[in-house]
């Protein structure tokens, strides 16, 4: 079996409140940029081949030089990503393309979507997503909901409804697919110029056939976006580190 890594690394933190357009993906947990404890879990991985990674043009550099520094043998391109994190992703799968028709690289069986502001998945939940996608299709991993969850009405100042959380998940990444759906999927909604929150919900639209599997796991495997972030990160990284 065998999976690519696309790694989602434009952010610019701007809920993190960050000065002068510096990437959250640089912020440190355990003296070591957010950005290289997601590498290196997809480094360990067993399923994974290859990986992609779109980010800041600015960050390239930053970036390539930590992959080499760090033995990231697995990085095959760090390139500029897009306006939105669709675009970034479209343009990964893209070069992808050109790659394996180049022969630069074997055509991969799936295709693993992940943010890489998301720096505590373990490697072993990355190999157990890619094989029940390549088992099932496509895979989410998700957890559940703390809170009540409500809808707001058409005054927003008001709430309309409150939905059963029994039947709801948090959705995260990395989101496993086969290649040749999320490539598909990703070309139409570019067709139609359609934007979606995840591409999950791509593959959901162009193929509601498609089942997606969930994989259901913890509460560590947060998304630094705000400043609480990063301090409840730090606590994470300490009780992992821990556990190894």
């Amino acid at each position: 079996m065998s999976s690519i890594a696309i790694i989602a690394a434009s952010g610019v933190g701007k809920r993190m409140k960050l000065n002068d357009g510096k990437s959250k993906q640089f912020l440190e947990i355990g003296g070591r940029p957010v950005i290289e404890h997601t590498l290196a879990a997809f480094e360990q991985a067993g399923t994974i081949s290859t990986i992609y990674i779109a980010t800041k043009p600015d960050s390239i550099d930053l970036i390539r030089t930590l992959a080499a520094d760090r033995n990231l043998n697995k990085v095959k391109a760090v390139i500029p990503g897009g306006k939105e994190r669709q675009d970034s992703i479209n343009c990964c799968i893209e070069l992808i393309e050109n790659h394996v028709e180049s022969g630069e690289i074997p055509s991969p069986e799936n295709i693993l979507v992940h943010d890489g502001a998301r720096p505590f998945i373990q490697p072993g939940e990355i190999d157990e997503i890619s094989d029940l996608t390549s088992r099932y299709g496509a895979c989410v991993p998700a957890n559940r909901p703390k809170d009540t969850i409500k809808v707001i009405d058409d005054n927003p100042e008001f709430f309309a409804e409150t939905l059963d959380r029994s039947r709801l998940l948090q959705v995260q990444t990395p989101q496993g697919f086969t290649a040749s759906s999320l490539i598909v999927a990703h070309r139409r909604a570019r067709e139609a110029g359609l934007y979606a929150t995840d591409d999950a919900a791509l593959v959901e639209k162009y193929f509601p056939e498609q089942k997606i599997r969930i994989y259901e796991m913890g509460y560590h495997n947060i998304k630094i976006t705000t400043p609480e972030d990063h301090v409840l990160g730090q606590a994470i990284y300490t009780t992992l580190q821990k556990k190894q």
